[in-house]
């Protein structure tokens, strides 16, 4: 099939590697001109360095490119899916499906992405699929074995996209949950950043088990509370998501976190990760739907008064460690 990838960063980039080994024909884009050249000449993307880029992918500036393509991966970072969305949208055509791997709530409307890009491309498309789970771009491009899940309300159309990229190392799940499954893809961000805090402050692995676990128990309620199905979260695009982001350095999230723990300030740590840390922009948009929704998030309101407030880390730990007790079992606490 034609195939075209919209964003030209590591998971973009190596989920463009995974369509071509498909033998699908493969076009990434990349927001400059001048970079499209730059890794036309190298063949190389210096976001997923080490990792060649083949022949056979096309690589363009233009996004003339989408024309005539069966299957669209919008990638650009949560912040410019809308206007990213609007640039692709006279290239769409009916039979298209379009595939959102972007992880984020778009900010001040809550919009998951998905939502964004129905939005912003006039619901042109045969379906819009979120794809997303535990997969780091960097494993990812050295071909290591990752699943992910395709989340549709139209199964069929999962199921396309399970078989465009269904390899011997990279697996595809179908899911008809895409509000559990993309909330959890935004939401675990934040979580990661705090975990990184934490390693940052100096607590070890009894701190970060408790903070993913109970992390988690957030995440589910305000999904199952904005329509997300509760097992969505105890899998790929929940825990699984979780685990890998909250304890890797190839997060850009984690990596932050563990700076800002150490005293750095929030932008001085962003700026040294020097690439897009989406759970600074997911916190914001998280406090507003809990805030909107009433529904008790602690952890990620704590991480947004570190992130926004100024609020110092060290310091919400106490007020953490010291909310009432609870019972973990009886009714629904557990979460």
């Amino acid at each position: 099939m034609k195939a075209a990838v919209v964003g030209s960063g590591s998971w973009g980039t190596a989920l463009a590697l995974v369509l071509c080994s498909n033998g699908h024909d493969v076009t990434l884009w990349s927001r400059t001109p001048a970079g499209a050249e730059e890794m036309r000449k190298t063949r190389e993307n210096p976001r997923l360095k080490g990792v060649p880029l083949p022949e056979a992918l096309r690589i363009t500036g233009d996004l003339s490119c989408l024309e005539g393509a069966d299957l669209v991966v919008s990638a650009p970072p949560s912040f410019a899916v809308r206007e990213t969305g609007k640039k692709m949208a006279p290239y769409l055509r009916p039979e298209t499906v379009l595939v959102t791997v972007s992880k984020g709530i778009e900010r001040d409307t809550n919009l998951r992405l998905s939502q964004v890009l129905r939005e912003t491309t006039g619901d042109v498309c045969r379906g819009i699929v979120a794809l997303s789970g535990p997969s780091h771009a960097e494993e990812v491009g050295l071909r290591l074995p990752t699943a992910c899940v395709a989340a549709c309300p139209e199964l069929e159309e999962a199921r396309f996209v399970q078989d465009a990229f269904m390899s011997d190392y990279f697996r595809v799940y179908t899911s008809y949950d895409i509000v559990g499954v993309e909330l959890a893809a935004a939401l675990k961000n934040v979580i990661a950043l705090s975990c990184g805090i934490c390693a940052g402050l100096g607590f070890q692995d009894n701190t970060k088990a408790l903070l993913m676990t109970r992390a988690m128990a957030e995440i589910t309620r305000l999904g199952e509370h904005l329509g997300g199905v509760r097992r969505t979260f105890g899998g790929l695009a929940g825990m699984g998501d979780l685990i890998v982001t909250c304890t890797s350095m190839h997060s850009r999230n984690n990596r932050a976190g563990i700076l800002i723990g150490q005293g750095k300030s929030v932008q001085e740590a962003m700026e040294e990760v020097g690439a897009v840390v989406e759970g600074y922009y997911a916190a914001e948009s998280v406090r507003q739907l809990a805030d909107r929704e009433g529904v008790e998030m602690p952890i990620c309101r704590c991480a947004y008064e570190v992130l926004y407030q100024g609020k110092q880390a060290r310091d919400v730990v106490p007020e953490l460690m010291g909310r009432p007790g609870k019972d973990e079992l009886l009714g629904t606490a557990w979460l």
